[in-house]
């Protein structure tokens, strides 16, 4: 789409990329694995894009991948705007399911005047993890479980029944982006989830549906957002205040 469009001598391009699938894979912490976000940086900039929106990515510093702007767009507004609805909240602490999630998940407790607790894990192999502390007062308490995407769940789901093993009454979680690779949600459909809620940066089947499962739009950030660009005006000042 990119290399039709510069030949079609369009005057600007802007890569729109709600989830930027290979965020995970920006530094090789194992010998002889490839650098997957950046290289897809590279195809995007040689393609002929001008500059890149995404969202929550994984590693904020993947935007130094690029030799071009990168509008890093924050699902925050509509989470935020969401929770701020519901009544439990009255009675509930935010949790980071690892020490990786704990900038969001102190943003989304400062914003929400809530308490913070965090999972110390410890994960064994790829897409495996092992609860081993929680740190914070969660007894008696709504856990709110945060993170940046979903893929196997396992993470969320270990995290959820640690937490109520440790005296929460409810846990929900928000991620970003729903990925949901296997089976899934077939295992939060039997995890001591709650309610798993997620934004729509990935389209899920029209028959990917569970009882568990609640989507919110994020079509109007992105719209915001594009329409700024096209206005030449300040995309920063949607997000002011936000500091992950």
């Amino acid at each position: 789409m990119i290399d039709a469009a510069r030949r079609a001598s369009a005057k600007r391009i802007t890569a729109v990329i709600p989830y930027y699938g290979y965020a995970r894979q920006d530094r090789k912490n194992t010998p002889r694995v490839a650098l997957s976000a950046k290289l897809f940086a590279n195809m995007v900039t040689v393609a002929g894009a001008n500059r890149v929106m995404a969202m929550d990515l994984h590693s904020p510093q993947i935007q130094g991948f690029f030799d071009l702007p990168v509008d890093h767009l924050y699902s925050s507004i509509v989470l935020l705007d969401y929770l701020r609805k519901k009544d439990y909240l009255k009675n509930a602490v935010v949790m980071a399911p690892d020490i990786g999630g704990i900038k969001m998940a102190r943003a989304y407790a400062r914003r929400l005047d809530l308490d913070l607790a965090v999972i110390d894990k410890r994960r064994e192999s790829a897409n495996k993890s092992e609860v081993m502390n929680i740190i914070g007062d969660i007894e008696g308490k709504v856990v709110i479980m945060l993170d940046d995407l979903v893929d196997t769940a396992g993470t969320l789901i270990n995290a959820a029944e640690a937490a109520m093993e440790r005296g929460a009454t409810t846990v929900y979680t928000m991620a970003t982006h729903p990925v949901l690779s296997d089976s899934a949600l077939e295992r939060i459909e039997k995890s001591a989830i709650q309610k798993l809620i997620v934004t729509d940066t990935i389209p899920l089947p029209e028959d990917y549906k569970s009882t568990k499962l609640e989507i919110v739009s994020v079509a109007n950030i992105f719209g915001e957002a594009i329409k700024r660009i096209h206005e030449e005006r300040s995309i920063s000042k949607l997000f002011d205040g936000q500091d992950y």
